[in-house]
Protein backbone atom coordinates (compact mmCIF):
# COMPACT_ATOMS: atom_id res chain seq x y z
CA UNK A 1 0.00 0.00 0.00
CA UNK A 2 1.01 3.29 -0.94
CA UNK A 3 1.45 5.48 2.51
CA UNK A 4 -0.82 8.50 2.32
CA UNK A 5 -0.22 11.71 1.08
CA UNK A 6 1.12 14.87 3.18
CA UNK A 7 0.46 18.33 2.87
CA UNK A 8 3.63 19.15 1.11
CA UNK A 9 4.97 22.88 2.86
CA UNK A 10 4.75 24.24 -1.21
CA UNK A 11 1.04 23.96 -0.71
CA UNK A 12 0.57 26.14 1.61
CA UNK A 13 3.13 28.59 1.04
CA UNK A 14 2.53 29.21 -2.60
CA UNK A 15 -1.05 30.82 -2.01
CA UNK A 16 0.63 32.87 0.95
CA UNK A 17 2.99 34.19 -1.49
CA UNK A 18 0.29 34.98 -4.14
CA UNK A 19 -1.46 36.90 -1.44
CA UNK A 20 0.84 38.85 -0.17
CA UNK A 21 1.89 39.71 -3.49
CA UNK A 22 -1.65 41.03 -4.78
CA UNK A 23 -2.62 42.84 -1.19
CA UNK A 24 0.94 44.78 -2.52
CA UNK A 25 -0.19 45.29 -6.21
CA UNK A 26 -3.46 46.47 -5.30
CA UNK A 27 -3.05 48.20 -2.41
CA UNK A 28 0.44 49.86 -2.42
CA UNK A 29 1.07 50.14 -6.08
CA UNK A 30 -2.68 50.86 -7.30
CA UNK A 31 -2.17 48.75 -10.37
CA UNK A 32 1.14 50.28 -11.23
CA UNK A 33 2.59 46.87 -11.77
CA UNK A 34 6.91 47.30 -12.29
CA UNK A 35 8.63 45.14 -14.60
CA UNK A 36 10.57 43.37 -11.61
CA UNK A 37 7.35 42.75 -9.95
CA UNK A 38 6.40 40.50 -12.62
CA UNK A 39 9.38 38.28 -12.28
CA UNK A 40 7.83 37.68 -8.79
CA UNK A 41 4.37 37.30 -9.60
CA UNK A 42 4.05 35.28 -12.70
CA UNK A 43 5.78 32.54 -10.94
CA UNK A 44 3.79 33.14 -7.48
CA UNK A 45 0.41 32.63 -9.87
CA UNK A 46 1.45 29.26 -11.48
CA UNK A 47 2.50 28.16 -8.36
CA UNK A 48 -1.13 29.41 -6.35
CA UNK A 49 -2.43 27.53 -9.80
CA UNK A 50 -1.04 23.96 -8.59
CA UNK A 51 -1.59 24.67 -4.96
CA UNK A 52 -5.04 25.03 -5.94
CA UNK A 53 -5.42 21.86 -7.87
CA UNK A 54 -3.11 20.05 -5.67
CA UNK A 55 -5.91 20.58 -2.75
CA UNK A 56 -8.67 19.95 -4.82
CA UNK A 57 -6.94 16.49 -6.04
CA UNK A 58 -6.72 16.10 -2.36
CA UNK A 59 -10.45 16.47 -2.07
CA UNK A 60 -10.95 14.16 -4.78
CA UNK A 61 -8.66 11.51 -3.98
CA UNK A 62 -10.86 11.31 -0.53
CA UNK A 63 -14.47 11.36 -2.05
CA UNK A 64 -13.68 8.96 -5.07
CA UNK A 65 -14.19 9.02 -8.76
CA UNK A 66 -16.09 10.48 -10.25
CA UNK A 67 -16.73 12.73 -7.91
CA UNK A 68 -13.40 13.60 -7.98
CA UNK A 69 -12.96 14.68 -11.30
CA UNK A 70 -15.83 17.13 -10.73
CA UNK A 71 -14.13 18.51 -8.07
CA UNK A 72 -11.05 19.77 -10.04
CA UNK A 73 -12.78 20.32 -13.26
CA UNK A 74 -15.06 22.68 -10.56
CA UNK A 75 -12.52 24.26 -9.05
CA UNK A 76 -10.44 25.20 -12.60
CA UNK A 77 -13.37 26.38 -13.94
CA UNK A 78 -13.93 28.93 -10.80
CA UNK A 79 -10.24 29.89 -11.42
CA UNK A 80 -11.71 30.69 -15.06
CA UNK A 81 -14.78 32.25 -14.06
CA UNK A 82 -13.20 34.55 -11.24
CA UNK A 83 -10.34 36.11 -13.92
CA UNK A 84 -13.57 36.43 -16.35
CA UNK A 85 -15.47 38.15 -14.18
CA UNK A 86 -12.97 40.76 -12.88
CA UNK A 87 -12.05 41.55 -16.40
CA UNK A 88 -15.47 42.23 -16.99
CA UNK A 89 -16.02 44.63 -13.72
CA UNK A 90 -12.77 46.54 -14.71
CA UNK A 91 -13.27 46.95 -18.73
CA UNK A 92 -14.57 50.39 -19.63
CA UNK A 93 -15.97 49.28 -23.12
CA UNK A 94 -19.59 48.65 -23.04
CA UNK A 95 -19.04 45.28 -25.03
CA UNK A 96 -16.44 42.10 -24.65
CA UNK A 97 -15.87 39.25 -25.92
CA UNK A 98 -12.99 38.19 -23.49
CA UNK A 99 -16.03 35.62 -22.39
CA UNK A 100 -16.12 33.99 -25.76
CA UNK A 101 -12.63 33.44 -26.93
CA UNK A 102 -11.76 32.06 -23.30
CA UNK A 103 -14.12 29.43 -23.81
CA UNK A 104 -13.29 28.97 -27.06
CA UNK A 105 -9.82 28.40 -26.42
CA UNK A 106 -10.41 26.21 -23.36
CA UNK A 107 -12.76 24.18 -25.67
CA UNK A 108 -9.78 23.54 -28.47
CA UNK A 109 -7.43 23.57 -26.08
CA UNK A 110 -9.31 20.12 -24.36
CA UNK A 111 -10.47 18.58 -27.36
CA UNK A 112 -7.25 18.75 -29.35
CA UNK A 113 -4.22 19.76 -27.39
CA UNK A 114 -5.00 18.10 -23.98
CA UNK A 115 -6.87 14.71 -25.28
CA UNK A 116 -4.31 14.75 -28.55
CA UNK A 117 -1.43 14.82 -26.05
CA UNK A 118 -3.37 12.13 -23.60
CA UNK A 119 -3.79 9.87 -27.03
CA UNK A 120 -0.66 9.97 -28.39
CA UNK A 121 0.96 9.12 -24.95
CA UNK A 122 -1.20 6.24 -24.30
CA UNK A 123 -0.61 4.95 -27.96
CA UNK A 124 2.97 5.17 -27.69
CA UNK A 125 3.22 2.96 -24.58
CA UNK A 126 0.39 1.00 -24.59
CA UNK A 127 -0.14 0.34 -28.03
CA UNK A 128 -4.28 0.87 -28.31
CA UNK A 129 -5.24 1.98 -24.93
CA UNK A 130 -8.83 1.78 -24.50
CA UNK A 131 -11.75 3.91 -22.58
CA UNK A 132 -15.26 3.57 -22.10
CA UNK A 133 -17.22 5.15 -25.09
CA UNK A 134 -20.52 5.60 -23.58
CA UNK A 135 -19.33 7.97 -21.24
CA UNK A 136 -17.24 9.71 -23.29
CA UNK A 137 -19.80 10.12 -26.05
CA UNK A 138 -21.97 11.51 -23.34
CA UNK A 139 -19.83 14.24 -22.25
CA UNK A 140 -19.08 15.17 -26.00
CA UNK A 141 -22.86 15.56 -27.16
CA UNK A 142 -23.63 17.89 -23.99
CA UNK A 143 -20.00 19.88 -24.93
CA UNK A 144 -21.15 20.00 -28.81
CA UNK A 145 -24.80 21.03 -28.19
CA UNK A 146 -23.95 23.93 -25.47
CA UNK A 147 -21.24 24.56 -27.74
CA UNK A 148 -23.14 25.63 -30.66
CA UNK A 149 -25.82 27.24 -29.00
CA UNK A 150 -23.67 29.53 -27.01
CA UNK A 151 -20.36 30.59 -29.79
CA UNK A 152 -21.86 29.58 -33.30
CA UNK A 153 -26.27 30.74 -32.99
CA UNK A 154 -25.34 34.27 -31.96
CA UNK A 155 -24.20 35.04 -35.17
CA UNK A 156 -27.34 33.74 -37.22
CA UNK A 157 -30.28 35.54 -34.93
CA UNK A 158 -31.74 38.54 -36.48
CA UNK A 159 -33.79 40.16 -33.25
CA UNK A 160 -30.15 41.96 -32.15
CA UNK A 161 -28.05 42.47 -35.02
CA UNK A 162 -23.93 41.44 -34.62
CA UNK A 163 -22.74 38.06 -33.02
CA UNK A 164 -24.65 38.38 -29.97
CA UNK A 165 -28.00 37.23 -28.32
CA UNK A 166 -30.59 39.86 -27.21
CA UNK A 167 -31.36 39.76 -23.71
CA UNK A 168 -34.54 37.12 -23.63
CA UNK A 169 -32.28 34.82 -25.75
CA UNK A 170 -28.89 35.24 -23.67
CA UNK A 171 -30.95 34.43 -20.26
CA UNK A 172 -32.77 31.21 -22.42
CA UNK A 173 -28.55 29.98 -23.36
CA UNK A 174 -27.84 30.64 -19.69
CA UNK A 175 -30.68 28.68 -18.36
CA UNK A 176 -29.93 25.52 -20.40
CA UNK A 177 -26.74 25.37 -19.82
CA UNK A 178 -26.87 25.06 -16.28
CA UNK A 179 -29.53 23.00 -16.66
CA UNK A 180 -28.25 20.04 -19.20
CA UNK A 181 -25.10 20.98 -17.15
CA UNK A 182 -27.13 19.41 -14.20
CA UNK A 183 -28.64 17.24 -16.31
CA UNK A 184 -24.67 15.54 -17.15
CA UNK A 185 -23.83 15.62 -13.95
CA UNK A 186 -26.94 13.66 -12.57
CA UNK A 187 -25.80 11.03 -15.40
CA UNK A 188 -22.37 11.20 -14.31
CA UNK A 189 -22.62 10.79 -10.81
CA UNK A 190 -25.56 8.59 -10.36
CA UNK A 191 -27.86 7.23 -12.91
CA UNK A 192 -24.71 5.66 -15.44
CA UNK A 193 -22.17 6.42 -12.71
CA UNK A 194 -20.13 3.08 -13.93
CA UNK A 195 -20.22 4.68 -17.54
CA UNK A 196 -17.61 6.98 -16.04
CA UNK A 197 -15.52 5.03 -14.35
CA UNK A 198 -11.81 3.80 -14.83
CA UNK A 199 -11.15 -0.02 -14.83
CA UNK A 200 -7.98 0.48 -12.66
CA UNK A 201 -10.28 2.42 -10.06
CA UNK A 202 -11.10 -1.29 -9.07
CA UNK A 203 -7.19 -2.06 -8.56
CA UNK A 204 -6.03 1.14 -7.38
CA UNK A 205 -3.88 0.51 -4.14
CA UNK A 206 -3.11 3.61 -3.17
CA UNK A 207 -4.61 4.74 0.73
CA UNK A 208 -6.83 7.78 0.51
CA UNK A 209 -5.38 10.98 2.11
CA UNK A 210 -6.19 11.22 6.08
CA UNK A 211 -8.87 13.10 7.77
CA UNK A 212 -6.59 15.93 8.66
CA UNK A 213 -5.16 16.09 5.25
CA UNK A 214 -8.48 16.32 3.92
CA UNK A 215 -9.86 18.85 6.24
CA UNK A 216 -6.45 21.17 5.17
CA UNK A 217 -7.11 20.68 1.62
CA UNK A 218 -11.06 21.93 2.19
CA UNK A 219 -9.43 25.11 3.76
CA UNK A 220 -6.29 25.94 1.63
CA UNK A 221 -8.70 24.98 -1.53
CA UNK A 222 -10.91 28.49 -1.42
CA UNK A 223 -7.75 30.15 -0.10
CA UNK A 224 -5.52 29.57 -2.83
CA UNK A 225 -8.64 30.70 -5.60
CA UNK A 226 -9.20 33.55 -3.99
CA UNK A 227 -5.23 34.35 -4.31
CA UNK A 228 -4.98 33.33 -7.90
CA UNK A 229 -7.51 35.63 -8.63
CA UNK A 230 -6.32 38.31 -6.65
CA UNK A 231 -2.83 38.53 -8.44
CA UNK A 232 -4.55 37.90 -11.59
CA UNK A 233 -6.58 40.84 -11.35
CA UNK A 234 -3.17 42.91 -10.57
CA UNK A 235 -1.82 41.68 -13.50
CA UNK A 236 -4.70 41.39 -15.99
CA UNK A 237 -4.61 45.29 -16.98
CA UNK A 238 -0.54 45.49 -17.75
CA UNK A 239 -1.10 41.92 -19.42
CA UNK A 240 -3.73 43.61 -22.30
CA UNK A 241 -1.30 46.56 -22.79
CA UNK A 242 1.64 44.48 -23.55
CA UNK A 243 -0.71 42.42 -25.81
CA UNK A 244 -1.95 45.45 -27.72
CA UNK A 245 1.51 47.24 -27.69
CA UNK A 246 2.87 44.13 -29.30
CA UNK A 247 0.03 44.19 -32.13
CA UNK A 248 -1.44 40.59 -31.25
CA UNK A 249 -4.53 40.48 -31.40
CA UNK A 250 -6.82 40.59 -28.48
CA UNK A 251 -8.21 36.97 -28.79
CA UNK A 252 -4.84 36.10 -27.04
CA UNK A 253 -5.74 37.55 -23.60
CA UNK A 254 -8.73 34.17 -23.63
CA UNK A 255 -6.31 32.07 -25.27
CA UNK A 256 -3.47 33.16 -22.19
CA UNK A 257 -6.35 33.04 -19.16
CA UNK A 258 -7.44 29.20 -20.72
CA UNK A 259 -3.99 28.02 -20.77
CA UNK A 260 -2.86 29.39 -17.47
CA UNK A 261 -5.82 27.81 -15.67
CA UNK A 262 -6.18 24.75 -17.68
CA UNK A 263 -2.02 23.73 -17.45
CA UNK A 264 -2.68 21.56 -14.14
CA UNK A 265 -5.57 19.81 -15.60
CA UNK A 266 -3.86 18.83 -18.67
CA UNK A 267 -0.79 17.67 -16.00
CA UNK A 268 -3.10 16.04 -14.17
CA UNK A 269 -4.67 14.36 -17.48
CA UNK A 270 -1.20 13.32 -19.05
CA UNK A 271 -0.12 11.68 -15.61
CA UNK A 272 -3.05 9.81 -16.31
CA UNK A 273 -2.23 8.48 -19.30
CA UNK A 274 0.82 7.64 -18.98
CA UNK A 275 -0.78 5.19 -16.39
CA UNK A 276 -2.73 3.71 -18.39
CA UNK A 277 -6.26 4.98 -17.06
CA UNK A 278 -7.20 6.87 -20.72
CA UNK A 279 -10.85 6.78 -18.72
CA UNK A 280 -9.60 9.23 -16.30
CA UNK A 281 -8.10 11.24 -18.82
CA UNK A 282 -11.16 11.45 -20.58
CA UNK A 283 -13.43 12.52 -17.50
CA UNK A 284 -10.70 15.35 -16.51
CA UNK A 285 -10.04 16.67 -20.09
CA UNK A 286 -14.33 16.76 -21.00
CA UNK A 287 -15.05 17.67 -17.29
CA UNK A 288 -13.19 20.56 -17.89
CA UNK A 289 -14.50 21.76 -21.13
CA UNK A 290 -18.14 21.57 -20.17
CA UNK A 291 -17.67 22.79 -16.89
CA UNK A 292 -16.26 25.63 -18.64
CA UNK A 293 -18.72 26.06 -21.36
CA UNK A 294 -21.84 25.58 -19.08
CA UNK A 295 -20.69 28.05 -16.07
CA UNK A 296 -19.10 30.79 -17.67
CA UNK A 297 -21.70 31.38 -19.90
CA UNK A 298 -24.47 31.81 -17.34
CA UNK A 299 -22.18 33.54 -15.02
CA UNK A 300 -20.94 36.19 -17.73
CA UNK A 301 -24.31 36.21 -19.02
CA UNK A 302 -25.93 37.70 -15.65
CA UNK A 303 -23.31 39.78 -15.05
CA UNK A 304 -23.67 41.62 -18.61
CA UNK A 305 -27.43 41.94 -18.30
CA UNK A 306 -26.70 43.63 -14.76
CA UNK A 307 -23.88 46.05 -16.25
CA UNK A 308 -25.72 46.75 -19.36
CA UNK A 309 -22.86 45.28 -21.49
CA UNK A 310 -23.46 43.88 -24.65
CA UNK A 311 -21.76 40.16 -24.50
CA UNK A 312 -19.93 39.23 -27.53
CA UNK A 313 -20.04 34.91 -27.86
CA UNK A 314 -20.63 34.43 -31.76
CA UNK A 315 -17.23 33.28 -33.31
CA UNK A 316 -15.20 34.11 -36.13
CA UNK A 317 -15.43 32.13 -39.61
CA UNK A 318 -12.36 30.73 -38.93
CA UNK A 319 -12.87 29.82 -35.38
CA UNK A 320 -16.07 28.23 -36.11
CA UNK A 321 -14.11 25.91 -38.94
CA UNK A 322 -11.96 24.90 -36.41
CA UNK A 323 -14.66 24.22 -33.67
CA UNK A 324 -16.84 22.41 -36.44
CA UNK A 325 -13.35 20.62 -37.74
CA UNK A 326 -12.82 19.37 -33.65
CA UNK A 327 -15.99 17.95 -32.98
CA UNK A 328 -16.19 16.33 -36.08
CA UNK A 329 -13.01 14.74 -35.00
CA UNK A 330 -13.62 14.25 -31.94
CA UNK A 331 -16.53 12.00 -32.34
CA UNK A 332 -14.50 9.96 -34.88
CA UNK A 333 -11.79 9.42 -31.90
CA UNK A 334 -14.05 8.83 -29.14
CA UNK A 335 -16.91 6.38 -30.84
CA UNK A 336 -14.88 3.49 -30.99
CA UNK A 337 -13.47 3.24 -26.88
CA UNK A 338 -10.05 2.41 -28.70
CA UNK A 339 -7.37 4.59 -30.24
CA UNK A 340 -3.92 5.19 -31.37
CA UNK A 341 -1.33 7.56 -31.70
CA UNK A 342 -2.65 8.76 -35.16
CA UNK A 343 -5.80 10.14 -33.56
CA UNK A 344 -3.56 11.98 -31.03
CA UNK A 345 -1.33 13.05 -34.05
CA UNK A 346 -4.45 14.59 -35.49
CA UNK A 347 -5.92 16.51 -32.66
CA UNK A 348 -2.51 18.04 -32.35
CA UNK A 349 -2.49 19.27 -35.46
CA UNK A 350 -5.82 21.18 -34.79
CA UNK A 351 -4.42 22.39 -31.70
CA UNK A 352 -1.37 23.67 -33.53
CA UNK A 353 -3.48 25.29 -36.19
CA UNK A 354 -5.67 26.67 -33.57
CA UNK A 355 -2.72 28.69 -31.79
CA UNK A 356 -1.53 29.89 -35.36
CA UNK A 357 -4.95 31.59 -36.55
CA UNK A 358 -4.79 32.72 -33.39
CA UNK A 359 -1.92 34.91 -33.35
CA UNK A 360 -1.92 35.42 -37.47
CA UNK A 361 -5.81 35.78 -37.80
Amino acid sequence: MTPAPVTPWWSWAAPALALSLAALGLVVLHGAVPAVFFLVAIPALFAAVFAAVHHAETVAHRIGQPFGSIVLALSVTVIEVSLIVSMLLSSPDAESSVARDTVFAAIMIVLNGIVGLCLLIGGLRFHEPGFQARGAIKALGVLGTLAVLGLVLPNYTTTTPGPVYAPKQLIFVATVSLALYGLFLYVQTIRHKEAFRDAEDDHDDHTPPDRRSFLIALLLLPLSLLAVVLLAEVLAHPVEEGIAHLGLPEALIGVIIALIVLLPEALASVRAARANRLQTSMNLALGSALASLCLTIPTVAILSLMLGQTLILGLEAEHIVLLVLSLFMATLTLATGRTTILQGGIHLVIFFAFLTIAAIP
